[in-house]
């Protein structure tokens, strides 16, 4: 009995297989019969081509970086174990999720980085000088829109990375007026001036920083600022607009243009839906208060008068503490007897052993 059910199931399942279409580009004899049919799975499947679908590394990226919170106190250790691309992709995913600080930055970085984009990030001076200890290759940094960074980050910044051609800053009232104060860091200022012509300059190396910086992206630039860079810093170009020509006959890199993303191109294999867990935005147009749109509060002015103050003051606190601990000790000498002893006795034992000499 079996055997007969198994040979009267044969050619059943021999036409089953005859009516599989294992070929793609192939239609069933139904969607034959109606073009019309025909023509929207045409269509499907050229816009499939069109659109490649992402790839597993993609996929797990996605995964992971709509999780990041979960991960951020094991960062560290997993961080061992990641290359530099993927290191960067995390960094701006932790960007757009508005989860970037100083402790995901250093220790997502990586001395091979020549792209770093920190904008609108809780990222501090004390995460950027960590950053610029190690990723001293960078040629593109954006730290537009980062409030939490004062002149001795940049500084440091400019400091240690002399690769940076491209530098975006500003762009809220807080990160333009930190762009203000850094601008002497952009001047020029030659150690050796007995050169034999002014031809010579490209190859003298600067005091400052700043070296090979040539594009500038500031959004809200003041004129003042644009007029002394324009003066002072005449090899720097500022906010460049891109055109077929170009800028002076020079291609603009597109990390130089300003309605671009700087680390866009990192996560163009990402769903974007990764970073719209938070429910964020984000659009690169500042939201500027409208009664002080470039001003800061006289409040803020005056609490970063008073840190910049004290920054200034500190070595000169520390000399006066030393002097007045050698004015002390000095004072303890003369006023306690065995000290006075003690340090007369140590005058005459140097004075014998010069006499012997």
């Amino acid at each position: 009995m079996e055997k007969g059910k198994a040979k009267e199931s044969t050619p059943i399942v021999t036409t089953s297989l005859r009516n599989l279409q294992l070929d793609g580009n192939t239609v069933n004899s139904k969607s034959t019969q109606n073009p019309t049919a025909f023509s929207l799975q045409s269509q499907s499947l050229n816009s499939r081509k069109g659109k490649p679908s992402p790839s597993l590394l993609s996929l797990c990226l996605g995964v992971v970086g709509s999780n990041l919170e979960d991960i951020i106190e094991d960062l560290p250790e997993i961080a061992l174990t990641l290359p530099s691309d993927i290191k960067m992709v995390m960094v701006a995913i932790a960007r757009r999720r508005k989860l970037l600080s100083d402790e995901i930055l250093i220790a997502l970085a990586d001395s091979s980085w020549e792209i770093l984009d920190i904008s609108g990030s809780d990222v501090s001076d004390s995460g950027i000088c960590h950053v610029s200890n190690i990723c001293q290759n960078l040629r593109a940094v954006d730290i537009s829109l980062c409030r939490m960074i004062a002149p001795a980050g940049v500084s440091k910044l400019l400091q240690l990375c002399h690769s940076i051609e491209i530098l975006r800053w500003g762009g809220c009232p807080r990160s333009d007026y930190t762009a203000r104060r850094c601008l002497s860091l952009l001047k020029p200022n030659i150690n050796d001036v007995e050169g034999e012509s002014w031809e010579e300059l490209d190859a003298v190396e600067l005091t400052h920083g700043a070296q090979s910086l040539r594009w500038l992206v500031w959004p809200r630039i003041d004129k003042d600022s644009q007029e002394i860079l324009a003066i002072e810093c005449p090899r720097i170009i500022v906010n460049p607009k891109p055109s077929l020509l170009g800028f002076r006959g020079t291609e603009i890199p597109r990390e130089a243009v300003l309605q671009l993303v700087l680390d866009d191109l990192i996560v163009e294999d990402i769903d974007p839906r990764t970073w719209a867990v938070s429910g964020i935005n984000t659009s690169r147009t500042p939201i500027l208060s409208v009664s002080t749109p470039n001003e800061l509060s006289v409040a803020e002015k005056f609490r970063l008068a008073f840190v910049e103050r004290d920054n200034r003051l500190a070595p000169k606190r520390a000399k006066n503490a030393r002097q007045h601990q050698r004015r002390a000790e000095r004072e303890w000498v003369m006023m306690d007897e065995r000290a006075k002893a003690l340090a007369l006795a140590s005058k005459a034992t140097k004075s014998a052993n010069l006499r012997k000499l």
